[in-house]
């Protein structure tokens, strides 16, 4: 019983030490534990740090236009170019255009009487204006906005009033695009013939109107003659605006 006693303490004593160390262990997790959720809310707030550096999408940018600048639009047409389209014009240098932003807005025309005597005499007016837009971050690009230009000019000029048996067409061959009209029209009682020309030519149109009437006993000038006469013309004017540019 001597010996054995000493043994039964020694047991005793680690049985008692059990607890303690599982409570430490207990401890020892918890701390890990906490640590953890330690390392978790860091984590969170790297990933609200790098939510907040993300940037938002950049909104889409426009086309910019193409054209900056217009041509003297008196001078956009040669002097013979006008020699002949306009014989006898009153004025060869041209009647410009007032506008209040020559940057976005020009014009010019001529007018002419090619009196033949007793063979009668024929009348002649050439006239056109040209428009210019900007690309817009709201609006649209240059070329789009002027694209819609072109559509609400051949519209107007169809539905102008007067016309009669207006027919329009897509021509290739001048500018980007280009719609021609032809038409007549009864003016202060006499009768005229029309060939009109609207293009477009990058962020700029151009709509030009030539007509012609006949005067003691002389016919009106063909129509077809008139439609050869405006092309030249808008093909001309549309070298004018590049040339501006260069």
């Amino acid at each position: 019983m001597y010996r054995k006693a000493p043994r039964l303490a020694r047991i005793l004593t680690c049985a008692a030490a059990v607890p303690a160390l599982l409570v430490v262990a207990g401890c020892s997790s918890d701390s890990g534990s906490g640590s953890g959720s330690g390392s978790g809310s860091d984590s969170g707030k790297k990933d609200q740090g790098a939510t907040a550096k993300q940037s938002p999408s950049a909104a889409p940018t426009v086309e910019p236009a193409k054209f900056a600048a217009l041509p003297d639009a008196c001078k956009a047409l040669g002097k013979a170019t006008i020699g002949e389209l306009v014989p006898k014009a009153e004025k060869a240098e041209g009647a410009a255009d007032t506008s209040s932003d020559p940057q976005a807005r020009r014009g010019c025309s001529w007018k002419g009487l090619d009196d033949k005597g007793l063979k009668g005499s024929q009348y002649h007016y050439l006239t056109y204006g040209v428009q210019r837009f900007e690309s817009n971050q709201t609006l649209g690009s240059g070329d789009e906005r002027a694209k819609k230009q072109l559509d609400k000019q051949v519209g107007k000029v169809q539905s102008k009033d007067g016309v009669k048996d207006a027919r329009s067409n897509p021509v290739s061959g001048i500018g980007d695009q280009a719609t021609t009209v032809s038409y007549g029209a009864k003016e202060a009682g006499t009768e005229f013939q029309h060939a009109v020309v609207v293009t477009r030519t990058g962020n700029v149109v151009v709509t030009l109107d030539y007509n012609g009437s006949g005067y003691a006993g002389t016919k009106a000038p063909a129509q077809a003659d008139l439609m050869k006469g405006a092309q030249k013309a808008a093909k001309e004017i549309v070298a004018a605006i590049a040339k501006a540019n260069q």
